[in-house]
């Protein structure tokens, strides 16, 4: 087998899309903790997930997730550093150790689990790719678009889903790349395609970044699953259970009724899994290597699914984008977590 040795990464390259680490990285929170930080890669400019607020602040669902971590992990919700990452980088910046987690709108795929050293830990937001187009062309269906030029991004999921999606319904599309988000909504308002190809998600925030918003519309059909969600070198699977639990602890609180709001009140509920969840009953940190309080200060400080889905794309927000499949599974959507017991 041909290896290729990339010095001073502690990566082998296998194949051209298959990555291994020469050592697994493990005490990833010890690193953390005598950091005392996080580093978190993210999206530099996707409004609602992670992009730069008025006073150069990362805020987003995204980055949120990259929140409740810290708070986990070291007491601080605000004890995050920042690492923006665009989709071609983002994956050998947590190989090398870069960053200690990836939450950038990644899709969980079977290649990505699988070869590239990496685990997925959970799901925070699903989506689906979706389509874009002038409001002058008419069109009202993603079959009208035969023929047409479509701009979508390098090294993600939405080159492969535009190629599967136009040969299964036999038509033809001129594909034009770009490296990121924002070349590609430029190439866009430009006119260098008719279309603009991407998750649901990253449209919609695309969309109100234009100078004239109503001159493009998303097409209802979605031609894809994209489950996004953080993810964790593999070989420290101390540190794959805080960020998977830091994801599931907000999604139960949700589910229990406790929010950043009345989390010191719901300290004396006597409902036993609001007590375990809060650390008033066992300690469920200390096998992760954390204090008991790790998901009360999740909450406390960062909020609950529905207060960082709110806040961020829900209805608090600019986007105002349904909880659809990302409802909690009793009021009919899919999000669901194991409980903490």
């Amino acid at each position: 087998m041909n290896t290729t040795r990339w010095l001073g990464l502690g990566i082998t390259l296998l194949a051209p899309t298959l990555w291994v680490p020469a050592t697994a990285m493990a005490d990833t929170l010890e690193a953390v903790q005598e950091r005392d930080s996080v580093r978190c890669g993210v999206n530099a400019a996707q409004p609602g997930f992670s992009s730069l607020d008025d006073n150069d602040q990362y805020r987003g669902l995204d980055t949120d997730v990259c929140r409740a971590i810290a708070a986990a992990a070291l007491g601080d919700a605000s004890k995050v550093n920042f690492v923006p990452l665009d989709s071609v980088e983002r994956f050998a910046a947590l190989q090398s150790g870069e960053v200690d987690v990836l939450s950038r709108t990644t899709t969980w795929t079977s290649s990505r689990d699988t070869t590239l050293g990496m685990n997925f830990t959970g799901v925070s937001y699903y989506d689906g790719q979706a389509f874009m187009v002038a409001s002058d062309l008419g069109v009202q269906s993603a079959k009208e678009l035969d023929g047409a030029a479509i701009c979508t991004q390098s090294g993600t999921t939405s080159e492969l889903n535009l190629s599967d999606y136009f040969r299964i319904n036999n038509m033809t599309y001129d594909a034009v790349v770009f490296d990121s988000p924002e070349q590609s909504i430029a190439g866009f308002e430009a006119g260098r395609c008719d279309v603009l190809s991407s998750d649901a998600s990253q449209l919609y925030a695309q969309r109100i970044q234009l100078a004239d918003p109503n001159m493009a519309v998303v097409l209802p059909e979605i031609i894809s699953k994209e489950p996004l969600g953080p993810a964790v070198r593999q070989g420290d699977d101390q540190w794959f259970n805080i960020v998977k639990w830091s994801l599931f602890a907000m999604l139960n609180a949700e589910e229990l009724g406790v929010s950043q709001a009345n989390v010191d009140e719901q300290l004396s509920s006597e409902n036993p899994d609001v007590m375990r969840l809060l650390g008033q009953d066992g300690d469920f940190g200390e096998a992760m290597g954390l204090s008991s309080d790790w998901a009360y200060q999740i909450v406390k400080q960062v909020g609950n699914y529905a207060d960082i889905y709110d806040r961020n794309v829900g209805a608090d927000s600019d986007f105002n984008i349904a909880r659809g499949l990302n409802a909690l599974w009793k009021d009919g959507g899919i999000q669901y977590a194991p409980p903490i017991r």
